[in-house]
């Protein structure tokens, strides 16, 4: 394979690890334009969990890979990436809740068990050193820290995704990298309230994932350059009766010839897709 290009594998899908919950309402509809399309068309991405274990933490593409599980296909194709490549990234998204009333948000964050809000003019807490979870703004701009007492980091992240369960099923809810409830008023007129979540590590993740601890669903964002799109590759390959060492073979040729048919491009610059 040529070594300017990012690293495919066919690897199998047992030894895929999520790092979040997963929202199963997404998984029926995915199934659906696999069996329709043939073909995955971006691989998911996916670094080594490096505790001798073989497995691989998906860090794009645990909808795909959960879809490709309940599919019975034994294997996937995906980039690999090290958890120290340099165009490896990992940011937060915050959640944007709305469609329900911002005093109800505010009550059911209050009430539950090892936490209490504490009203705060900014700053985001340390997700290890301080009692600070996350943070809360409701519709009318008041700021608050989500606090515990709670000391131990796998607890902390168990009561995150304790704070997230108590609104995703009573409220709609979107991704948002907003630390405002400014302009997301313009954009939500039933606006609740916006959660706003610490950074984590890539190193905290994997560890965290090693021990089967998962983080609140659409919480992480990793960015990875460069990435692997358009690749469709059909999917009866990944679903054949072929040993590991087969299909990886076939995946190269597979590259090979889209190489050699010059069907492979590289964008340096930042850009927009407008076929997604």
């Amino acid at each position: 394979m040529d070594e300017s290009l990012p690293r495919l594998e066919i690897l199998p899908v047992a030894n895929m690890v999520v790092h979040e919950w997963h929202d199963e309402q997404r998984t029926p509809p995915l199934i659906a334009r696999f069996r329709q399309s043939g073909v995955c068309r971006n691989p998911p991405i996916v670094t080594s969990l490096q505790d001798s274990s073989q497995r691989y933490m998906v860090l794009d593409g645990a909808n795909r890979i959960t879809a490709f599980r309940q599919m019975g296909i034994p294997h996937s194709v995906v980039q690999v990436v090290g958890a120290d490549d340099a165009g490896l990234k990992l940011y937060n998204w915050n959640h944007v809740i709305w469609g329900w009333d911002s005093s109800e948000l505010f009550s059911t964050l209050a009430q539950l068990s090892d936490i209490n809000l504490v009203r705060s003019e900014g700053g985001m807490p340390d997700l290890v050193r301080e009692s600070g979870l996350a943070m809360m703004q409701t519709a009318q701009g008041d700021l608050y820290t989500i606090c515990t007492s709670v000391e131990a980091f796998e607890q902390r992240v168990g009561i995150l995704n304790t704070i997230v369960d108590s609104y995703k099923d009573q409220a709609k809810l979107d991704r948002t990298n907003e630390w405002s409830v400014v302009r997301l008023k313009a954009i939500y007129p039933d606006l609740c309230g916006l959660v706003i979540f610490p950074h984590f590590e890539i190193h905290q993740v994997l560890s965290l994932v090693a021990k089967g601890c998962l983080l609140p669903a659409g919480i992480t964002r990793f960015m990875i350059s460069p990435r692997v799109l358009h690749l469709n590759y059909p999917i009866d390959e990944m679903a054949a009766e072929k040993t590991l060492e087969e299909k990886n073979a076939t995946l190269q040729r597979f590259i090979q010839e889209r190489i050699a048919e010059k069907g492979v491009r590289y964008y340096a610059e930042a850009t927009y897709l407008f076929d997604e």
